[in-house]
């Protein structure tokens, strides 16, 4: 979670409606979802993501502290930047629960009227006398309204879906770590370093898996997102343990675990919120790039919106797929 947003700016108005909106959920709920540790970011001054940053952060007026190479391994005792490398940190980022967020959303549901089915595979849908029907492996649904949120599957599930949707093969990695500098509890932050080799990002020791880093770039492209690679790869984890060899050298770290999960990319890695253009009953969300999860209140209530009412006041607009239609000469 940050506003930090070098993605694009006008991400800026949904990511404050969407912090408004998790700490709605937290009050409702009576649990923490966020924990606010803070965002360390690292790269070239006149880099995409440093540049980027500090322009949303004069537009839209965030706290956003620039350190300098000595001032941050100062602060961050744990880090090391190259001499020609920028700091930048935000204190009021830090990183969401996933688990105990999508627990809490689904218990906030059933608990408002609704039905949730656990352990159904949407196969496929289709319109019959008006109505919409949804296939399952072992079921049929009838309904008047239909969102979709399928991931790595929206392809599949969109039909004759216009937009090229790319899926990537991302691994993570957990390692132990040595020194207590790099746990949350000791004041280590959430980090993003922008380096040759990548973007890297990580986040502190909060339990026993230990801190978790990944490389955000690259990744392979994904045929099936049913017979996807699962399986250690050396050739990532290394590339990840180069990083931390150079940027955090006090980790020593030994590999507790890996994972392996998929980034749906839209072409120009925005979302894409929008009616289906064949059927106006049928809204979706897909494209999220990798950077989607945050977002998941405020997305949740335009797609609501969307299917209800057929528009949505979030400030949704700019995820239109519109901006992929043809331009006219």
């Amino acid at each position: 979670m940050r506003k930090a947003y070098f993605e694009h700016p006008d991400y800026l108005p949904l990511l404050h409606r969407t912090y408004q909106m998790w700490s709605e959920l937290e009050a409702s709920s009576g649990r923490t979802l966020f924990r606010r540790v803070g965002l360390l970011l690292v790269g070239r001054p006149d880099g995409e993501i440093i540049s980027n940053v500090k322009r949303a952060a004069t537009k839209h007026r965030l706290s956003i502290e620039p350190l300098t190479h000595t001032e941050m391994h100062r602060r961050f005792l744990g880090f090391q930047g190259d001499a020609e490398m920028e700091a930048l940190f935000e204190p009021d980022a830090g990183y969401l629960e996933p688990e105990n967020c999508v627990r809490t959303h689904v218990e906030q549901a059933i608990a408002h009227g609704a039905t949730v089915l656990t352990g159904k595979s949407m196969e496929s849908w289709s319109t019959r006398d008006g109505r919409i029907e949804v296939k399952t492996r072992d079921s049929r649904i009838a309904c008047e309204k239909l969102v979709i949120c399928g991931g790595a599957w929206s392809s599949r599930l969109l039909g004759d879906f216009p937009i090229s949707l790319q899926v990537r093969r991302k691994a993570v990695f957990w390692y132990s770590v040595p020194e207590g500098c790099f746990r949350a509890d000791h004041g280590c932050p959430i980090f993003g370093f922008d380096t040759d080799e990548g973007f890297f990002y990580g986040f502190p020791v909060i339990d026993e898996q230990g801190m978790k880093v990944a490389n955000h770039s690259g990744g392979d492209i994904v045929a099936d997102p049913d017979l996807i690679d699962r399986d250690f790869r050396p050739d990532e984890e290394l590339t990840v343990r180069r990083f931390l060899a150079r940027h955090l050298p006090g980790a020593t770290p030994n590999l507790r675990g890996h994972a392996v999960c998929m980034y749906t990319m839209s072409p120009d890695e925005h979302f894409i919120v929008d009616h289906l253009r064949e059927n106006a009953d049928v809204v979706y969300a897909t494209g999220f790039s990798g950077h989607g999860f945050k977002f998941a209140p405020v997305i949740g209530a335009a797609l609501a919106d969307l299917a209800m009412h057929g528009t949505t006041q979030e400030p949704v607009q700019f995820l239109s797929a519109a901006r992929f239609a043809p331009r006219r000469g």
